[in-house]
């Protein structure tokens, strides 16, 4: 069954088109007893299904067209280009959860094998060549719409069957992604505008509503259509400065989920934190609950997720320049039927 937009299965099946009451945007409202009522609440209040088609493979990045691309283009003034990306390499901040590790860089030719002239090439001409294996999640990436379900259920009302299987994602392959997610950036130096003194935010810190409109309030910007929006927490920050810890899983802060309704009604394309989990962590319940905002804004909101960006340099240069807008540059890779993909994402100033 396909739900329209702002209806819950009830709704859909009765043929009624009445809106469903949305959730509490408080966080002292949730119960926290209940994940699964609270997570379903918020799947059925903002569910995009059917929103672009029943083929769409997009999601939100759907809001991104020419127009805004052109006005993002403008907003280039000093010609500055700022790296948004964490350091691929064995340092990183992985753990081996769940098979995920930190790159393995491996040199397959070198400077050594072109001396010894060994390589079998004419004339004195030498080379090097490398190769890498990881996860395509182990660092600065895009989380792809196939890579969360809510109930066996992916984006747009599939089967997570039907979607992903041992050959990939068939369906919402994060290849379809890679001519797309070029727009207006915003930060929100969340981290900053909470705690001036440190710009970090503590671990466990819920970033609610009001915390990202009053900061979008302070900075002087409108978070618009089409946006990629990016969260600065001062995690990131902490981590490179007292190592990384429990960086990669453990306690973090992060959106709340109540956070899910301004996600869906400022129709960004996309968002990113500089934090592993993108979601606070712990997650706002009593009893076990795992990435609730990924099952609610994935699967049914078609959300596109970064996470682990690098947010410091960009944040300095935009408080020095006092301007939080900015032209961001982030396609993932296309690798077929990837369900997240590393990123370099580039902010021009």
């Amino acid at each position: 069954m396909t739900l329209r937009q702002g209806q819950g299965p009830d709704a859909a099946a009765q043929g009624l088109d009445a809106p469903v009451q949305l959730p509490s945007e408080n966080p002292a409202d949730l119960d926290r007893q209940n994940p699964e009522a609270e997570i379903a609440l918020r799947a059925e209040a903002y569910r995009n299904w059917g929103r672009w088609g029943d083929d769409d493979v997009l999601g939100t990045l759907n809001f991104i067209d020419d127009d805004i691309r052109r006005a993002a283009a403008a907003l280039v003034r000093e010609g500055r280009s700022i790296s948004l990306s964490q350091p691929f390499d064995t340092d990183g901040p992985q753990k081996g959860w769940r098979r995920r590790t930190n790159p393995v860089h491996t040199m397959t030719d070198t400077g050594t094998d072109a001396e010894r002239g060994n390589q079998g090439f004419p004339h004195g001409i030498g080379g090097a060549d490398d190769v890498i294996a990881m996860p395509l999640q182990c660092s600065t990436q895009w989380d792809g719409l196939g890579h969360i379900f809510d109930h066996g259920f992916a984006w747009n009302g599939r089967r997570a069957g039907d979607v992903v299987t041992s050959d990939g994602d068939l369906v919402t392959g994060i290849e379809h992604a890679a001519s797309v997610i070029v727009s207006r950036g915003v930060l929100l130096d969340v981290g900053r505008h909470l705690s001036p003194e440190t710009g970090e935010l503590a671990d466990g810190h819920a970033i609610t509503v009001a915390d990202l409109e009053a900061c979008a309030a302070a900075e002087g910007v409108e978070v618009r259509r089409g946006d990629i929006v990016l969260v600065r927490t001062g995690h990131y920050t902490r981590a490179r400065r007292e190592g990384w810890g429990d960086y990669a899983g453990g306690p973090a802060p992060g959106l709340s989920l109540t956070t899910a309704g301004w996600l869906h009604r400022t129709e960004i394309a996309a968002i990113a934190t500089d934090t592993w989990g993108f979601e606070v962590r712990p997650n706002e319940f009593d009893v076990p609950a795992f990435q609730p905002l990924h099952q609610v804004v994935i699967p049914n909101l078609g959300l596109t997720i970064g996470e682990m960006w690098n947010l410091d340099e960009l944040a300095s240069a935009c408080a020095e320049a006092s301007r939080w807008e900015f032209l961001l540059a982030a396609p993932p890779l296309p690798i077929t039927g990837a369900v997240g993909s590393p990123v370099n994402p580039l902010a021009l100033l």
